[in-house]
């Protein structure tokens, strides 16, 4: 029987506290987590790609079912050269749903081989999102109830 392996794809920018809870809750369900941070070039990140990696690290350090990787393209690309069937996407409202739903049945068009798996946060941590939290950063708020513990914010 082959590996089940799952693909967490997002920019993590910065990874909060939902990222963390949809992938501890998955954990049960696979051999293996890849959480693969997208390299946009159109998309301006707040942290670098080096700060994010690092933090992911940490926060997933005693967790052996995960590893981290970066990747650009489409994430379908990136599962078949990783040997993934599973996309791990949390839901956090209806539109989140509907945007997730779109790409999820384009994604099965092009690879009716992967499956999109869907995980809801638990309720007190629905409302959480990175934009959010880089919005609260950028003015000079405190984030840290957001994010992981250890999260250093300044360190940017």
């Amino acid at each position: 029987m082959s590996k089940r392996i799952a693909i967490f794809p997002g920019s993590f920018d910065p990874i909060t506290k939902g990222h963390e809870n949809i992938l501890h809750r998955a954990l049960p369900l696979f051999d293996e987590i890849i959480i693969a941070i997208g390299k946009n070039s159109s998309k301006q990140n707040y942290f670098s790609l080096e700060q994010r990696e690092k933090w992911i690290k940490q926060v997933f350090a005693n967790e052996p079912k995960v590893r981290i990787e970066t990747y650009t393209g489409l994430t379908i690309d990136f599962c078949k050269k990783m040997n993934a069937h599973y996309i791990l996407r949390g839901l956090r409202t209806s539109a989140d749903f509907e945007f997730e739903k779109a790409i999820a049945q384009n994604n099965k068009q092009m690879a009716p081989e992967i499956e999109t798996v869907f995980i809801l946060p638990i309720p007190e941590l629905s409302a959480i999102n990175s934009t959010i939290v880089r919005d609260i950063i950028r003015n000079n708020g405190d984030a840290s109830q957001f994010v992981p513990v250890g999260i250093d914010l300044k360190a940017k």
